[in-house]
């Protein structure tokens, strides 16, 4: 299991669900992927749950929280990891994005900010203090990847590239194109242009990819638990994957990797 003691700048280090049915998300990660909680209070947003793998003492794979308005949807929302929270906000102003949610400390574990990009779609910024991200990533039942889908594909390349550093990089995954970022050497999130695929509101968003053992199988049992299978499971090069709406209407993906290793498609030039 590839556990993590922490995140370089421009990885994707989190993920959080905001879910309006906290009870409905609990039942259906669970049943899912074998994930258990537990729950965390603190001062500035009163009590959160945190998912983990392998049982209440396992690592973590992401937060949830719940939605105080039932106007709102439910979502899964990227964190990205910064050194340097004050100067990432500015980049994302500079850039043409907006500051959401301005930076406050979440208790011990870190410090955040709720942006999005010029063209709406919701990201966070993570610095770490005793939370240094998800506790294993890459692996059955935990997050391997992060996608965008939006409109303007060379829009995003410029935004991301300009508040992260991200250098894009072509992919023939996906029709007409499909972008891997790299920080260095490493793919850390991809991006697909919005298609009918998608939902009819066209908003762009950031979906986690979490590995399965079997796609098929993994999509067939989500939706015996009440999502709703928005692509059913597809090969591309590096797998199989399915994009889902789980029963409380948050997207997610599901992706089983065509070899046991990610590496070599992560650091493929």
């Amino acid at each position: 299991m590839p556990e993590m003691n922490g995140f370089p700048p421009g990885y994707a280090s989190w993920a959080e669900l905001a879910s309006s049915d906290m009870g409905k998300s609990r039942d259906f990660y669970g049943a899912l992927f074998g994930w258990d909680t537990y729950t965390l209070t603190a001062p500035e947003v009163g009590e959160f749950e945190v998912f983990t793998l392998g049982g209440i003492q396992g690592p973590e794979i992401g937060g949830m929280y719940g939605l105080a308005d039932d106007s709102l949807r439910s979502a899964w929302t990227i964190y990205f990891r910064t050194d340097d929270l004050p100067a990432t906000l500015d980049a994302v102003r500079a850039a043409g994005g907006q500051v959401l949610l301005e930076p406050m400390n979440l208790a011990d574990l870190g410090r955040l900010a709720h942006c999005t990009d010029s063209q709406g779609a919701d990201f966070a910024l993570w610095v770490a203090y005793n939370l240094k991200g998800a506790g294993v990533v890459d692996e059955p039942s935990a997050m391997c990847w992060v996608e965008l889908a939006c409109s303007d594909i060379e829009e995003a390349r410029r935004f991301y590239g300009e508040v992260f550093g991200w250098k894009a990089v072509d992919r023939p995954y996906a029709r007409p194109v499909y972008t891997n970022w790299k920080v260095g050497d490493w793919a850390v999130a991809g991006m697909v242009s919005l298609d009918e695929r998608w939902p009819s509101d066209g908003l762009p968003r950031w979906t986690p990819y979490f590995w399965v053992s079997d796609c098929d199988a993994s999509a067939a049992r989500a939706a015996e638990l009440g999502a709703r299978v928005r692509i059913p499971p597809t090969d591309i090069e590096p797998g199989r994957f399915s994009i889902l709406t789980d029963p409380a209407g948050a997207r997610l993906a599901i992706f089983t990797p065509a070899a046991p290793d990610l590496r070599a498609y992560k650091e493929a030039p």
